[in-house]
C-alpha cells in the first residue's frame, strides 16, 4: 500500500505542474468530499463489524493507553521540533495533529490558511505511513528470529539428546569366538 501512495503521490505532483491553475480550486472542494466520504466508509466498517465494539467493552479503558501514548508522543514531537526549528509551538502542534491521517491533516490545514504547514503535515504523515511498513516488517523479521532461533537450538538439543542417549533397536550379532 505504502508503494501505491508515493506513487500516486508522484503522479500528483506531476499532475500538478502541468495542471492549469484555475483546477486548483475545483480539486480543493472534490478533496473536502472525497474526504466526508472515507469518512462515512470507515464508519461503516466499524458498524458493520460487531466484533470491535465488544472488545472495546472488555478492554473497557485499558483500550485508550495506547493511543493517548500516540497521541501525547506526536503533539509533544510536534512541539519540540517546532522549538527546534523556531517556529510557533502551536503550528507545531497542529502539523503533527494530523496523527498519521494524511489525507485529513494536510487538507485541514491548508484550508486553515496555512499551505507550507499543510504540506509539511501532509508529507510528515505520509513518512509515518512508510516507515511504518517498513518498522512493521522489521519488528516481524527481528521477533520471527528471536522466536524462531531458540525453537531451532531446543529441536536440535532434544534430537540430540535422543540420537545419544536412544538405545538401538539393531539386533544384538552373537559374538563369534576367536579360538574356534
Amino acid at each position: 500500500m505504502s508503494k501505491a501512495i508515493l506513487i500516486a503521490l508522484v503522479l500528483g505532483i506531476g499532475a500538478g505542474v502541468v495542471m492549469p491553475e484555475n483546477v486548483s480550486g475545483f480539486l480543493d472542494t472534490a478533496s473536502s468530499y472525497m474526504l466526508l466520504i472515507l469518512l462515512f466508509s470507515v464508519g461503516i466498517d466499524m458498524g458493520v463489524n460487531r466484533e470491535v465494539f465488544g472488545q472495546i467493552r472488555r478492554m473497557g479503558l485499558r483500550i485508550l493507553v495506547i493511543p493517548l501514548g500516540v497521541i501525547l508522543g506526536s503533539l509533544a514531537g510536534g512541539a519540540v521540533c517546532a522549538m527546534i526549528l523556531r517556529m510557533d509551538v502551536k503550528e507545531g502542534l497542529a502539523i503533527t495533529s494530523g496523527l498519521g491521517w494524511y489525507s485529513l491533516s494536510g487538507i485541514l490545514m491548508t484550508e486553515a490558511g496555512n499551505p507550507i504547514g499543510g504540506t509539511i503535515s501532509f508529507l510528515s504523515n505520509v513518512f509515518r505511513e512508510v516507515l511504518t511498513f517498513l518498522l512493521q516488517l522489521t519488528l516481524l523479521l527481528a521477533v520471527s528470529i528471536l522466536i524462531i532461533l531458540p525453537m531451532l537450538s531446543i529441536l536440535i538439543s532434544h534430537r540430540i539428546r535422543k540420537a545419544m542417549f536412544t538405545v538401538s533397536a539393531v539386533p544384538a550379532v552373537p559374538a563369534i569366538p576367536v579360538w574356534q
